[in-house]
């Protein structure tokens, strides 16, 4: 608390401290407070609980909460129930806290400025109506002061935009504060996301909705271990991979109490769906997946290929978009897909090949695989360079009586 006091005070902001929720609030019910920093532990009350409190009773104020990386649930609870501005993780960087207390206060400042604006645009509508009409030129000056009075609120409406955006951006980094190969995942998500949906003439408004989604579309996995977000969809266990598939539902759960990001969230939902029915969470298939979602799932996988968090093997960008291209009209919508490959350039001509096409039943133990083996969903079965034993034979020969299909594999011709 006194290194909050020393860093702020020399910015000239009036400091009010309490050791605990319950002091925190009977600070606030006898003193005008423009924003309020809350600790996640403390006496008497948590931070989720104390900041619940404030949005309640003092909806105005802003809310910032401190949290170390083990409380990142907590953090999600207080997010859904405090509403809070934003939170910062301990230590904090001195810079960094006072620079987020400006914005925040700033945000406060426009708020208020907002309302002001608002009720001086009510009083002037209210003037207008009770001029009389034969008072041409005070009609006329009224309506040019009405004018710049509109001018100055979209200004200050802009800005409010501009800085909720930014603090999506924000919290979209909580997953990559983790490190590993998911750094930049998000953000290239959205960004693909958002140029594809222009692409398929989608309008402003779901446009902004499909960029917000794929900034958040992993959140739901704040509550995964290091070390299931280190490993590639393709060896999670049967228990890893029922607790991966819940994720698409708690990210939706986490943002949904935020009102401009519900149809974000729908799209998070439903970003794991297939176009075959055969995904998560709901099963749904066709053009009952959300459209939105459906962009996602090609942008997100498309990246997640070359990453390896789908897969041990990390693949080029040719490799991915051929893998793209293999699941179109069954993972993936072929309209989305069409657009992506076009707006990618198109998928490299494979170059000539020796490689020798090998129905199942007539693998051989020493033979090597020289392509992918790709599943009829399109999901990657074993990577290329594998050695075939009699015990993968048996299971290859299996999976295509199962599934009953006739399975080609292409093995390497050393001749």
């Amino acid at each position: 608390m006194s290194s909050l006091r020393r860093l702020l005070r020399p910015a000239g902001y009036r400091i009010h401290t309490a050791e605990g929720g319950k002091a925190g609030l009977e600070i606030l019910e006898r003193e005008h407070v423009d924003l309020v920093v809350s600790d996640m532990r403390m006496p008497e009350m948590d931070g989720a609980t104390f900041l619940e409190q404030v949005r309640t009773r003092w909806p105005d104020v802003i809310r910032l909460l401190l949290t170390g990386y083990a409380d990142m649930s907590s953090t999600i609870d207080a997010i859904n129930r405090g509403e809070i501005y934003r939170y910062i993780a301990k230590p904090w960087d001195d810079s960094e806290l006072a620079l987020t207390v400006r914005d925040a206060l700033e945000r406060r400042r426009l708020q208020a400025e907002n309302a002001r604006l608002l009720a001086l645009t009510q009083q002037q509508n209210e003037a207008l109506r009770e001029l009389n009409a034969s008072l041409e030129d005070k009609v006329r000056e009224r309506t040019e002061a009405l004018e710049q009075a509109n001018g100055s609120l979209k200004h200050a409406n802009e800005r409010l935009k501009q800085n909720f955006l930014v603090s999506i951006k924000t919290f979209s980094g909580l997953m990559e504060l983790r490190g590993g190969g998911v750094a930049g995942h998000a953000r290239r998500v959205a960004d693909l996301a958002r140029r594809l949906a222009a692409r398929l003439d989608v309008d402003a408004k779901d446009q902004q909705d499909i960029f917000v989604a794929g900034l958040l579309h992993d959140i739901g996995k704040i509550g995964f271990s290091d070390a299931m977000l280190a490993k590639p969809v393709s060896r999670m266990n049967g228990e890893e991979l029922a607790h991966y598939r819940k994720h698409a539902i708690a990210g939706e759960s986490a943002l949904m109490p935020l009102n401009e990001l519900k149809d974000a969230a729908h799209l998070i939902r439903s970003h794991h769906e297939r176009f075959d029915g055969q995904g998560f969470p709901d099963g749904l298939q066709g053009l009952t997946i959300p459209f939105g979602a459906r962009i996602l799932s090609v942008v997100n996988d498309y990246d997640g290929l070359q990453i390896g968090t789908l897969s041990d093997k990390r693949m080029t960008r040719d490799e991915a978009l051929a893998m793209i291209v293999q699941a179109r009209g069954k993972r993936y919508d072929p309209q989305v897909v069409d657009a992506f490959v076009e707006m990618q350039g198109g998928v490299a001509p494979e170059p000539p090949s020796r490689d020798l096409a090998v129905a199942a039943g007539d693998l051989r133990p020493g033979m090597v695989l020289a392509r992918d083996l790709v599943g009829r969903d399109g999901a990657l079965l074993l990577a290329a360079d594998y050695l075939l034993d009699e015990s993968l034979i048996r299971q290859i020969q299996n999976y295509a009586r199962r599934e009953g299909i006739a399975l080609t594999l292409y093995v390497r011709n050393d001749k």
